[in-house]
């Protein structure tokens, strides 16, 4: 297994706006979604996923995109990204000038075939026109991968499952790869090994870890993936998020955990800590419910001693 130096700078992008608020049962206003963008780039986050163009009829709660997206204040420097499921997807959303489109794949056919009616092949097959239409815009692309370590169904994924879909996001032009672990379920040797197979086809500047917190493994794959020399992780301010094909599945790790770990080891990540705090305590009352992530419940109770 090969190692490299910790990164000093990490590059963190949140997801909350858009993986974090896409399965809320009540709706979010999009002047909510739009302030929690503002906030999150005000406490220095560089990316932000804000939203999707996928059916209403699947996914209501991101059927404002284009409100919230015309809502923005962009701030020069900061990436905002959105998903694309398709070219229908993509024709509404580039009305919108997103910087960057999200494809996605999963490393394991059941999900694949559970999530989107599809096998792995045949879902590259309908991103590779979306794939083209965005670089000839010239909005950037970023593939997700996602059960790259374990399937609700299948199990433990092997890691030429990973290499075959990062193999095949590259061949249609997909430009960095996100290595996530949709269902918490992995270890930190495992995610190096993932993490490895996608390296297969891609540069360490062109992929990122995306971890789920639900067995409490998040930060520690994060050190993991850290330790091969990955600097660009995902994140979801108060862990908001989850995913809705794998039952029992919950949150994204929370960007103001990860802030506080990468802070901690001395890494650079431009962030705010005490400003992600604040986002997180006020997406949180906007839900109706108080933060989750451990670092936010600590340092708001020591403000309030």
């Amino acid at each position: 297994m090969s190692t490299h130096s910790i990164p000093s700078r990490i590059q963190l992008i949140d997801v909350g706006p858009r993986d974090g608020l896409q399965n809320e049962k009540q709706p979010v206003p999009a002047e909510v979604k739009i302030e929690l963008v503002h906030r999150l780039q005000a406490a220095g986050l560089r990316e932000v996923e804000v939203t999707s163009y996928v059916s209403p009829k699947w996914v209501p709660q991101m059927a404002d995109n284009h409100a919230v997206m015309a809502g923005i204040t962009r701030h020069s420097g900061v990436r905002y990204s959105v998903l694309t499921p398709n070219l229908k997807g993509f024709e509404a959303a580039v009305v919108d000038r997103p910087d960057e489109i999200v494809v996605f794949g999963a490393a394991s056919e059941a999900f694949s075939q559970k999530n989107i009616n599809c096998s792995i092949a045949e879902s590259i097959e309908r991103f590779a026109p979306v794939v083209q239409a965005a670089l000839a815009a010239g909005i950037a692309v970023r593939g997700a991968m996602s059960c790259t370590v374990g399937c609700p169904y299948e199990g433990d994924i092997a890691p030429e499952r990973v290499a075959y879909l990062a193999g095949l996001m590259k061949g249609i032009g997909v430009q960095r790869v996100d290595v996530a672990d949709t269902i918490g379920v992995g270890t930190p040797l495992q995610v190096q090994r993932a993490i490895e197979a996608a390296l297969q086809h891609y540069d360490l500047d062109h992929v990122s870890g995306h971890f789920h917190d639900t067995y409490g493994q998040a930060l520690p794959n994060t050190l993991a993936a850290l330790q091969l020399g990955v600097r660009n992780f995902q994140s979801s301010v108060a862990g908001l998020g989850g995913c809705p094909y794998a039952k029992g599945a919950t949150g994204n790790v929370a960007t103001e955990d990860l802030v506080f770990m990468l802070h901690g080891m001395g890494l650079d990540t431009g962030i705010d800590l005490d400003a992600l705090v604040d986002t997180a305590a006020w997406i949180s009352t906007q839900l109706g419910r108080v933060p989750q992530s451990h670092v936010a419940r600590a340092l708001l109770a020591k403000r309030a001693v």
